[in-house]
């Protein structure tokens, strides 16, 4: 009886959440602390309304990028298609053979009924291509006619084959990397155009802003804009490569790395701006720092007490934690640091684009 009992409390305690969640299709202000305790996370994340999650708060191009290796995006994908323009499963790379002889790999990886479940949502699906192992010799060939013609045509097949509404490409970094920037700009001005004569969108993966070189800036972009679909900023991974715990995406830089691609305020330029906003953390141990997902976080705040603190700095949130092996620090997004960046986006006339789906709390995409 005591057994079936605490049954009862927990699942009337479930519904009570879930309740409180669907009061008005969004989650309710006391969710929205800046502070959040560890153990309201543990019980509040998985609050989800299903009868508003076809309801969308920000009204921008909202771009949610899906990896193979996190299956729970594809999930996500299916219960919030309405709160995204465009889905970006990341499957496909192309490959450099010898003799200009290019392969798409990662077409094993698409799935065909996913893919229609989750268009029934009239959401747009764009899979990321990424130019993979490409050194900059392989890059040289682009300068040619005949190569870009054999890149741009297989990209081309694979979209009309598969029937995609576009593609997500991934290697401007990798384009300049020869050091023939005219060259970069004019392989993706010609894909772009391929693309636009097909109606199908491009989105194009830029960096954000890194030291004083500007790597990819408001030249480049007009240059490309009225052929371009949207460019999606990563504006993550702030801190990833020092030891020293630190923040993954400090608001401030993400509003300057919109700003040195489109430093004046127009609303036709900046809506083609897609704002980085991540779902993981950074755990920073001795060692240095690792990547945490949402389901490790929550594993970690069961066991935990106290708040979370706030990096007023950064707008982030993160937690301590005291072991035997010395202080561990924890950055990882709350409901309070990702309406911040919603904010921010609104605020500068942007849209999002989220890494990645698989890796938040259900209760995230209430926002959108």
């Amino acid at each position: 009886m005591i057994a079936f009992g605490i049954l009862i409390v927990v699942l009337v305690a479930s519904a009570f959440s879930q309740d409180i969640a669907c009061m008005n299709g969004t989650l309710p202000n006391e969710y929205l602390v800046p502070n959040p305790r560890l153990k309201d996370i543990a019980v509040q994340h998985k609050s989800r309304c299903p009868t508003h999650a076809s309801v969308r708060h920000f009204q921008g191009i909202s771009l949610g990028y899906i990896t193979p290796w996190n299956n729970h995006g594809y999930d996500i994908a299916k219960w919030f298609g309405h709160k995204f323009t465009h889905i970006s499963p990341v499957w496909l790379q192309i490959l450099h053979n010898a003799d200009m002889k290019y392969k798409i790999s990662g077409t094993h990886d698409i799935d065909s009924n996913w893919m229609s479940d989750v268009k029934k949502h009239d959401v747009k699906m764009v899979p990321r291509i990424l130019l993979d192992g490409w050194t900059p010799q392989h890059i040289q060939e682009l300068e040619g006619q005949a190569a870009r013609d054999k890149v741009i045509k297989l990209i081309t097949n694979l979209i009309k084959k598969y029937d995609f509404d576009g593609i997500v490409l991934e290697g401007w970094m990798q384009l300049i990397s020869s050091g023939n920037v005219v060259s970069a700009m004019e392989f993706v001005k010609l894909l772009s155009i391929k693309l636009q004569t097909l109606n199908k969108d491009f989105i194009l993966v830029i960096p954000p802003i890194r030291g004083p070189q500007t790597i990819f800036g408001n030249r480049h972009f007009d240059l490309l804009a009225d052929t371009v679909t949207a460019f999606s900023i990563m504006t993550y991974d702030y801190s990833s490569s020092q030891r020293n715990p630190g923040p993954t995406s400090p608001l401030q830089w993400m509003k300057e790395s919109v700003e040195l691609v489109v430093p004046q305020n127009e609303n036709s330029k900046r809506a083609k701006i897609l704002l980085g906003m991540n779902f993981y953390g950074y755990h920073f141990t001795s060692g240095g720092p690792e990547a945490i997902l949402g389901n490790q976080f929550v594993d970690l705040t069961k066991s935990l007490k106290g708040k979370m603190k706030l990096d007023r700095e950064s707008e982030e949130n993160f937690v301590e934690i005291k072991t035997k092996s010395g202080k561990h620090t924890i950055y990882y997004p709350t409901i309070y640091s990702i309406k911040q960046r919603i904010e921010l986006a609104e605020e500068l006339g942007v849209g999002i684009a989220i890494w990645e789906l698989g890796q938040g709390l259900d209760y995230f995409y209430e926002l959108l």
